[in-house]
C-alpha cells in the first residue's frame, strides 16, 4: 500500500512511501488487541484501594447484646459489619493489577491496530519536521494544513523531540509519542495516526 508524503504545510511533496504489508496489511487479531489493551489499562491502576476490616475499626469491644433471643444477628461488638459504622466484610485490599503478556502477542496486537488504521485510511505520513521553539499555534497550524484538526491525533516520532511535544501538550485530543512508547491502546484511541518518514523506518525495525 502506497501513501503520499506531505510536509507540515499540507503540501504534497510528490514522494510516496510503501507501508509494509506485514505490519499495515495483516488480518487484525481482535483477541490480541483485547489482551494488550487490557494489560495497558490494568497497568494504569494504582491499586491503592483499601477498606477497614473488623480488627482495624476503632471502637468498643463490649458485647452489646445477649447471645440468643434477640431476634436478629449476633452482633458481638460495635465493630460488627451489620451495624452502621462497622467494618466491611471482604473489602478491597491494596494489590497490583499487572499481568504478563507474551512479546509476540503484544507485537501482533500493535500490528493489528496499525492495520485497522491503514484499512480506514487513517494514516498520514509527513516528512521529518521540527519546530524552532515550543509554540502551540505552530502545531495547530500543522493540523489545519493537514486537515486533521477536528480529529484525535497521535503523532509518532522516531525519537523524543521537546519542541514538538511541548507544542502539542495543551491541545485536547493531540498526543505525541516516540516509537519506543508506541502501544495498541493509543493507536486505537486516535482518529488519525501521523507518522514521519523516519518513524516509518523505525517501525519496520521494531515490529518485523
Amino acid at each position: 500500500m502506497e501513501v503520499n508524503v506531505y510536509n507540515i504545510k499540507g503540501e504534497d511533496t510528490g514522494r510516496k512511501v510503501t507501508l509494509n504489508e506485514s505490519i499495515f496489511g495483516i488480518e487484525p487479531n481482535d483477541h490480541a488487541i483485547y489482551l494488550d489493551v487490557k494489560q495497558f489499562m490494568a497497568n494504569q491502576r494504582q491499586g491503592t484501594h483499601k477498606s477497614k476490616e473488623r480488627s482495624e475499626i476503632s471502637g468498643s469491644t463490649r458485647k452489646i447484646g445477649r447471645q440468643k433471643g434477640g431476634g436478629g444477628a449476633r452482633r458481638g461488638d460495635m465493630n460488627s459489619p451489620v451495624l452502621v459504622g462497622g467494618a466491611r466484610v471482604f473489602g478491597p485490599k491494596p494489590r497490583d493489577y499487572f499481568f504478563k503478556l507474551n512479546k509476540k502477542v503484544k507485537t501482533l496486537a500493535r500490528k493489528s491496530a496499525l492495520s485497522y488504521k491503514a484499512q480506514n485510511n487513517a494514516i498520514v505520513v509527513v516528512e521529518d519536521f521540527n519546530f524552532e521553539a515550543p509554540k502551540t499555534k505552530d502545531f495547530v497550524a500543522m493540523t489545519k494544513n493537514l486537515k486533521v484538526s477536528d480529529k484525535k491525533l497521535l503523532v509518532i516520532l522516531p525519537e523524543a523531540n521537546k519542541n514538538v511535544y511541548l507544542s502539542a501538550r495543551n491541545i485536547e485530543g493531540a498526543n505525541v509519542q516516540t516509537i519506543s512508547g508506541l502501544n495498541t491502546y493509543r493507536v486505537l484511541n486516535a482518529g488519525v495516526v501521523m507518522l514521519t518518514e523516519n518513524s516509518l523506518k523505525a517501525i519496520d525495525n521494531i515490529l518485523i
